[in-house]
C-alpha cells in the first residue's frame, strides 16, 4: 500500500476505539469487513442512497473507504444503517464520515481490480451505460452480448423456483422474463433483463455460486436469443411486464413444485400462498436446513440485520408483501397524495400513511406484490424534493386506517376506490407504458383549447424548467415536454397528473421512454 493510502496512523487509531464524530462528507470509513467480503458487496452497501463514484479497499485491515457522489447521499446512507447496522458474510459492519472529502486512489496498484465492479454496479442502479473506458482500461472488452442468460443449476438437493431465481437476480437490474426447463437432464432457465449491462454484472457476480451451503450450484452464460416469448405466468415461465397473461393448462402449481421430494427436509421455505411471483422469505434458516450463501450483491439484503439496541431486531420486509417501506422523505414536502400520485405510476395505490413521529418516513400499500416490486425497481434511489428516497418491502402486510377520534393529522389516506388508477382495466395500455423516471414527461388527454404555451406556462408556474416541446403529429392530444432533470419532472408529474382544464377535463401526466 502506497503512502497515498488514506488511512493515517490517526484514522487506525480510532478505528479500533469509539471514533470522535466527523462532520459529514461524501467519504465513509467502513470497518470491520469480514475476510472474503468483495468490492461489489461494499458498493451495494452505498447504491441504495445514489451513485458511488470511488471505493478503496484496505486489503487485511477489514476496513474500506467508500466515496458517494454527494454529501447528501452519504448523510442519507449513514442514517439509515446507524439504528440498522447492515451486515456483510453476517458479520456487522459499522459506517462514520471519515476526515476525508474525497478519495483519490489514481495510483494505488491494488485498486485496479475493483473499479469495473463499482462502474458496473452503478450503471445497474442508474442507468448509466458510459463505462466502456473503465472496462477498456481494465483490459476488459465491453460485452457485445444481449440481455438474455442462460443458468444451469448443478446439485440440485433442494427446492429451487423460478421465484427464488427472480429475487436472486432481480437485485442486480429489472428482470422482464423467467423460462425454467429440464434439460439432458439438467435444471435450467432463460432469464432476460431490461439492459444487457444489468445481464453482464449479474454473470460477473453471480457465477460459480451456491443458492444454498454446498447444493444448488449456478453456471450462467450469454444465450443466443435476444428476446424470450412467455406464454402464460406460472410456475415455469412468467413475464413480469404482463399481468394479465393466463396462468395456462396442465401447468403445475406453485404449492406442488414446492413439495415433493423435499417435504421431508426442514428447509427456508414457509408454505407460501402469496400472490404469484415472489419468492417465500429467502434467507431465514428455520433449523438444521440448508442456510443461504451471501451471494454478492444479491442474497445480503434478505439477512436479518440486528440494530445497535440490544434485543432489538429489524426484520427486513416480507417478499411477496404489497406494503413499502420508504423511507428518507423530505418531511417539509412530502404529502400522501404526492406519494400516491408518483407511486401510482407502478401500480394501482389503495392506501398511504405517513408516520405521526417520523415524517420522513412512510408506507405505502400497493394493489399487489407485483406492482410493489415494480414501483421498487423504478422509485428506490429516485431523487424526491432534495432528498434520495429509500423504498424496499415492509414487515406490515396492510395499512391500518386510523380509528375514530385516533389523532392523524390527516397522515393516512385510503385510495382504494380513486378514479386515478392507473391499471384498474387489465386491458390498459399502461400496462405497455411502464417506464423509468425521466426529464421526458408523455402528456395525454390534452383539450384542442390548449396551446403549447399554455402548457409550457403551466409547468414554468409549478417551478419546471422547459427544455423542449411537441405535439404528437397524428393526435394533438398528447405531448412530449421535457424538463431540466429528472427530479423536476418527477416533482411536475406529481403536481400536475389530473391537472384540471376546466369542462371536466384532465391532464395525463406519464414518464416517457423517448426524448425530444
Amino acid at each position: 500500500m502506497s503512502n497515498s493510502t488514506p488511512a493515517t496512523d490517526n484514522e487506525k487509531k480510532k478505528s479500533k476505539g469509539k471514533r470522535s464524530p466527523c462532520s459529514p462528507s461524501r467519504v465513509l470509513h467502513i470497518r470491520q469487513i469480514p475476510n472474503g467480503v468483495t468490492g461489489a458487496e461494499v458498493v451495494s452497501l452505498g447504491l441504495p442512497f445514489g451513485k458511488v463514484t470511488n471505493l478503496l479497499m484496505l486489503r487485511g485491515k477489514g476496513q474500506a473507504f467508500l466515496e458517494m457522489a454527494s454529501v447528501d447521499a452519504a448523510v442519507s446512507m449513514v442514517n439509515y444503517y446507524t439504528p440498522a447496522t447492515p451486515h456483510l458474510h453476517n458479520q456487522p459492519v459499522y459506517i462514520q464520515y471519515s476526515n476525508y472529502k474525497e478519495l483519490r486512489t489514481d495510483n494505488q496498484h491494488n485498486q485496479a481490480r475493483p473499479q469495473p465492479v463499482l462502474q458496473c454496479a452503478n450503471a445497474v442502479q442508474h442507468g448509466n451505460l458510459g463505462i466502456t473506458s473503465a472496462l477498456a482500461a481494465e483490459g476488459g472488452v465491453l460485452p457485445s452480448h444481449g440481455s438474455v442468460l442462460r443458468i444451469v443449476v448443478e446439485n440440485v438437493f433442494c427446492p429451487v423456483t423460478l421465484d427464488i431465481l427472480y429475487q436472486i437476480f432481480s437485485k442486480f437490474g429489472f428482470v422482464l422474463k423467467i423460462v425454467m426447463f429440464h434439460k439432458n437432464n439438467q435444471f435450467q432457465a432463460l432469464l432476460q433483463y431490461a439492459d444487457a449491462m444489468n445481464a453482464y454484472y449479474a454473470k460477473m457476480s453471480l457465477d460459480g455460486h451456491c443458492i444454498y451451503t454446498g447444493c444448488c450450484t449456478l453456471r450462467i452464460d450469454f444465450s443466443k436469443l435476444t428476446n424470450l416469448t412467455v406464454k402464460y405466468n406460472n410456475d415455469k415461465s412468467r413475464d413480469f411486464t404482463r399481468i394479465d397473461l393466463p396462468f395456462g393448462d396442465g401447468q403445475r402449481t406453485m404449492e406442488a413444485s414446492l413439495s415433493t421430494p423435499f417435504a421431508t427436509q426442514n428447509t427456508v421455505f414457509p408454505s407460501y400462498t402469496g400472490p404469484p411471483g415472489f419468492a417465500p422469505a429467502l434467507g431465514f434458516p428455520q433449523g438444521p436446513g440448508p442456510s443461504v450463501l451471501p451471494v454478492p450483491g444479491a442474497l445480503g439484503p434478505f439477512t436479518v440485520t440486528t440494530s445497535a439496541a440490544p434485543g432489538h431486531m429489524t426484520i427486513p420486509g416480507i417478499p411477496g408483501n404489497s406494503v413499502l417501506l420508504v423511507s428518507n422523505l423530505n418531511p417539509e414536502a412530502i404529502t400522501p397524495y404526492g406519494l400516491f400520485i408518483l407511486f401510482g405510476v407502478y401500480g394501482d395505490v389503495h392506501r398511504v400513511k405517513i408516520m405521526f413521529k417520523k415524517r420522513g418516513i412512510a408506507l405505502v400499500q400497493m394493489a399487489d406484490a407485483t406492482q410493489a416490486q415494480l414501483a421498487i425497481n423504478y422509485l428506490n434511489g429516485q431523487r424526491l424534493y432534495g432528498r434520495v428516497m429509500h423504498a424496499t418491502l415492509s414487515k406490515y402486510q396492510t395499512i391500518q386506517l386510523p380509528r375514530e377520534g385516533q389523532e392523524d393529522k390527516g397522515l393516512t389516506k385510503d385510495y382504494s376506490n380513486s378514479p386515478l388508477h392507473r391499471f384498474k382495466n387489465p386491458c390498459s395500455k399502461n400496462f405497455q407504458n411502464i417506464f423509468p423516471p425521466s426529464a421526458t414527461l408523455h402528456l395525454s388527454n390534452i383539450p384542442p383549447s390548449v396551446t403549447v404555451d399554455d402548457l409550457k406556462n403551466l409547468f414554468t408556474s409549478k417551478g419546471s424548467t422547459v427544455k423542449g416541446f411537441k405535439f404528437f403529429q397524428k393526435d394533438c392530444k398528447m405531448a412530449l415536454i421535457q424538463l431540466g432533470s429528472v427530479e423536476e419532472a418527477v416533482h411536475a408529474l406529481i403536481e400536475l397528473h389530473n391537472h384540471d382544464f376546466g369542462e371536466n377535463q384532465h391532464l395525463r401526466v406519464s414518464f416517457s421512454k423517448s426524448s425530444i
